[in-house]
C-alpha cells in the first residue's frame, strides 16, 4: 500500500482531477472505502500487462464521503485510476478489491478498453459466494486521463425555439462512415459529421437539431464481450463527462474534435442533443466487470436487493439509484459539463422513468434526481427530453413528466403506424397529429412537449417498416430473440428486398406519406438519419450490436435516395415557411375544422367509424390537409367556403403536385391510395 501523501488541506469539490499549473487535485466518491489510492500510470499508449508502470498515492483527506488530495508534478495527459481498499462482502453489495484500477467516474477524458473480461472481473468461481480476484486488471481495463482545464464554448447556443425544433436522430460513427465527399480518415467521427458535405445536407432537410446517440466513454459489456461483439449505439456508459474516443479522426484528440463539431454545427444555426444514459453502466450485473462504479462503492451507485444483487428495471443487468446522493450528484455534474465545457444544447434522456424510481420503486416524476435536474440553473435552460419508459410496465409514463420536460411520444409513433397500415382508428391519429393536448395541455406543457417521431434507432427503418412484417436479426448472434416483436409494419406481399415496380412504388409512396404525416404534424418531428435517404438495415429492427453496414447509411446516390431527400426537404420547408404547421400552443375551439370525406363536418359516430381510412381537416382556416390510408383510390367533398391552391402531394417522387390548378370550393378532389395532399385556402 502507498505512503499517504502529506498535504495541505486539499478542497473537496468538484470531483474528478484538476490540475494547476503544479500539480493536480483528485477528489473520488467512496463511502465504503477504507483507503483510495490514485495510481499514476504510465508506458506505452496502448501497453499491456508488464509494459505499464504505476505510482501509487494515498489519498489522505477523507471528507463527506469523498477521499481526495493534491499530487505535485502531474499535467494534463497523465493517465490514471483507483484503487480501493475495504471489505469485500458481496452479499451486501459491497465490493472492495484494490487489485482491480478503476476509472474515475468524472474523468474527462478515458483511454482504452477491456482486453481480458477474466481480468475486469472483481471476483473469481462465484460473484456472490466465491473468492476475490487476485489478478492486476492493470493493462487490460481502460484508464483516465487528466485534461487540461475546461474552456468556454466557442460561441453562443443558436437557442432555437422549441416550437421551430425539427430533430434529426443519428449516429455519429453510422452517418458518415460510408460519406464519399467525407476525407477517409474523418468518416465515422465528431469532424466527419461537422464536414461542410454534412452540414449542408442537414441543413437542407430541415434539420435544426440532431440528437446524438450516446457519445459518452463507453465500454461494452460482459455478454458482447464473451461473443467478440461491441455495442454499436452506445448505450453502456463508463465515463458521463468524457466523449467516447472511438469517435476522433486523431487518437486521444476527442475533447477538442467534439467542441469543433459543436461549434461548425452552432455555427449553422443547429443544436447538439445528447443521448445520455444515466439509468446504467456498462459493468453489467453482479457477474460483470468491476472497472469503475462497482469497485468504488456499488451500494452507493446501484440500486441493490436485499441480498446484495444488483436490481434490474433496464434490461441491462443494472440500475444506477436515483435516489443515492452520490448518483444525483454524479448526474448533475456531468450534464452541466457538457453545456458549460462545450456549449451542448439539451439532453434526451434514455429510460428517463428510472430517474424517477428511487431505489427501483415506484415512478415519482417529483423525485429528488429529476428534480435536481429540471430546476439546475444551466440545465433548466436546455432542452430535455424524457424517454417516458423503461424496461418494466410501471415504468410505462408517456405524459407523466413534469412541466420542464418534453418527451418521445411513444403514442403518437403507433397511431401513425397503425393508420399507414390500415388498422386503428382516426380518432386517436387525430389526437396526436394535433399535439396530444390530451397528454400534454392538462400538465400546462405545450404542444412541442410531444416529441413526434414515426421510426427511431430502436426498431425499423421507414423503409423497413414498408418492407417486413418481421424482425430479421439473426445476425446479432442471438437466434433472433433479441429486438420487439410489436413492430406494426408491412411489407405489401414481399418480405424484404423486391425487383417488382408496382411493390416499390407502393412502399415508396407510403414512406412519403408518413414522412409527411410527422412533419405537417403539431409536435416537435424527430426523424432518424438515414430514412431521408430510403436506408434499411435488412429487416434488423435491433441493430445495436452491429458496427457495419448494416447500421451505416449509405450515400449512394439513386434516383430513389435523391428524390426522397428532395422531398424531405420540401415538407420541411413548407412546416418552417407556416406557422400554423408548427404552433407554439394547442387548438383552440373553432381554430380545427375536421371534414368528412362525403363534405361535412364530422360527427361523433364518424370518430367511432372503425372501417374509416381517410382523415380530412382544415386547420386555422388556411391549410386543409387530406390523409388516405386505403390501398384503393378515394375521393373527398371539399368545403364550400373557398376555393384551394394544391402545395404538396406525396404521390409525386418530390412531393410537387403534377396540376396546381386552383380547386373550387365544394368540388370533389380524388384520393389517391396511402397520399397525403396539402392544399392552401385562398
Amino acid at each position: 500500500m502507498a505512503t499517504p501523501l502529506s498535504s495541505p488541506i486539499v478542497p473537496v469539490f468538484p470531483l474528478g482531477a484538476h490540475p494547476d499549473d503544479h500539480g493536480t487535485r483528485f477528489a473520488v466518491a467512496s463511502t465504503s472505502a477504507e483507503v483510495v489510492e490514485v495510481c499514476l500510470v504510465d508506458g506505452p499508449p496502448d501497453g499491456g500487462p508488464g509494459e505499464l508502470t504505476e505510482r501509487r498515492v494515498e489519498l489522505g483527506e477523507h471528507t463527506f464521503g469523498v477521499w481526495h488530495g493534491y499530487v505535485p508534478g502531474v499535467a494534463p495527459g497523465q493517465r490514471y485510476g483507483f484503487r480501493v481498499h475495504g471489505p469485500y462482502r458481496p452479499w451486501q453489495g459491497v465490493r472492495a478489491n484494490p487489485q482491480k484500477i478503476l476509472v474515475d467516474p468524472y474523468a474527462k477524458q478515458v483511454t482504452g478498453r477491456v482486453t481480458d473480461l477474466d481480468a475486469a472481473r472483481g471476483w473469481v468461481d462465484d460473484p456472490m459466494t466465491g473468492r476475490p480476484s487476485t489478478v492486476n486488471s492493470l493493462g487490460h481495463v481502460p484508464l483516465s486521463v487528466v485534461v487540461a482545464p475546461d474552456r468556454e464554448p466557442l460561441r453562443p447556443r443558436p437557442d432555437v425555439p422549441w416550437s421551430d425544433t425539427v430533430i434529426c436522430e443519428l449516429h455519429v460513427r453510422g452517418y458518415t462512415r460510408l460519406h464519399p465527399e467525407v476525407p477517409p480518415e474523418q468518416r465515422g467521427t465528431y469532424l466527419g459529421l461537422a464536414h461542410p458535405a454534412v452540414v449542408e445536407h442537414l441543413t437542407r432537410i430541415g434539420v435544426t437539431a440532431v440528437e446524438l446517440l450516446p457519445v459518452n466513454a463507453i465500454a461494452d459489456e460482459p455478454p458482447l464481450l464473451e461473443r467478440g461483439a461491441v455495442n454499436y449505439w452506445g448505450y453502456s456508459t463508463l465515463g458521463f463527462l468524457a466523449p467516447h474516443p472511438g469517435y476522433a479522426s486523431v487518437p486521444g484528440n476527442e475533447v477538442t474534435e467534439f467542441a469543433t463539431m459543436v461549434d461548425t454545427l452552432h455555427a449553422a444555426g443547429i443544436e447538439v442533443i445528447l443521448d445520455v444514459v444515466p439509468n446504467h453502466t456498462c459493468e453489467g450485473g453482479v457477474g460483470g466487470t468491476t472497472i469503475s462504479y462497482r469497485g468504488l462503492d456499488a451500494p452507493a451507485y446501484y440500486s441493490l436487493g436485499g441480498s446484495g444483487h444488483d436490481n434490474d428495471i433496464t434490461g441491462t443487468g443494472n440500475t444506477l439509484d436515483a435516489g443515492s446522493p452520490t448518483v444525483i450528484r454524479l448526474i448533475c455534474d456531468a450534464l452541466r459539463h457538457w453545456v458549460t465545457a462545450f456549449g451542448v444544447d439539451g439532453f434526451r434522456i434514455d429510460l428517463a422513468s428510472v430517474l424517477g424510481r428511487p431505489r427501483s420503486g415506484a415512478f415519482d416524476p417529483s423525485s429528488a434526481l429529476l428534480t435536481a435536474i429540471a430546476q439546475d440553473p444551466i440545465l433548466s435552460s436546455a432542452k430535455l427530453i424524457a424517454e417516458p419508459w423503461d424496461a418494466t410496465g410501471e415504468g410505462y409514463r408517456v405524459g407523466g413528466f413534469g412541466v420542464a420536460w418534453s418527451e418521445w411520444n411513444g403514442r403518437y409513433r403507433d397511431a401513425v403506424r397503425d393508420f399507414w397500415r390500415g388498422h386503428g382508428g382516426i380518432a386517436e391519429l387525430a389526437s396526436r397529429m394535433t399535439g396530444s393536448s390530451d397528454i400534454y395541455g392538462l400538465s400546462g406543457r405545450r404542444p412541442w412537449a410531444s416529441v413526434n417521431f414515426v421510426t427511431a434507432h430502436d426498431g425499423f427503418t421507414l423503409r423497413d417498416l414498408v418492407s417486413y412484417e418481421r424482425k430479421h436479426n439473426e445476425g446479432n448472434g442471438e437466434d433472433n430473440r433479441d429486438g420487439t416483436d410489436d413492430n406494426r409494419s408491412q411489407n405489401f406481399g414481399v418480405e424484404g428486398e423486391t425487383d417488382s415496380p408496382d411493390v416499390r412504388q407502393a412502399r415508396l409512396a407510403t414512406a412519403r406519406s408518413i414522412m409527411a404525416t410527422l412533419l405537417l404534424s403539431v409536435g416537435t418531428p424527430m426523424l432518424v438519419g438515414g430514412d431521408e435517404r430510403w436506408r434499411t438495415q435488412g429487416g434488423n429492427n435491433n441493430a445495436y450490436c452491429r458496427d457495419d453496414e448494416t447500421s451505416w447509411v449509405d450515400w449512394t446516390t439513386t434516383d430513389e435516395t435523391q428524390a426522397l431527400a428532395a422531398f424531405t426537404a420540401r415538407v420541411a420547408e413548407l412546416r418552417r415557411e407556416s406557422p400554423v404547421l408548427h404552433r407554439d400552443q394547442f387548438y383552440v375551439d373553432g381554430e380545427v375544422l375536421w371534414w368528412h370525406p362525403s363534405g361535412r363536418p364530422m360527427t361523433d359516430d364518424d370518430w367511432h367509424d372503425g372501417g374509416t381510412r381517410t382523415l380530412a381537416v382544415l386547420l386555422a382556416d388556411y391549410w386543409l390537409l387530406l390523409l388516405h390510408s386505403g390501398d384503393e383510390a378515394g375521393e373527398c367533398v371539399l368545403p364550400t367556403e373557398h376555393g384551394f391552391d394544391p402545395v404538396l402531394d406525396t404521390t409525386t417522387d418530390d412531393g410537387r403536385p403534377a396540376d396546381t390548378t386552383t380547386v373550387d370550393a365544394g368540388s370533389t378532389v380524388p384520393l389517391p391510395p396511402r397520399s397525403v395532399q396539402l392544399l392552401r385556402s385562398r
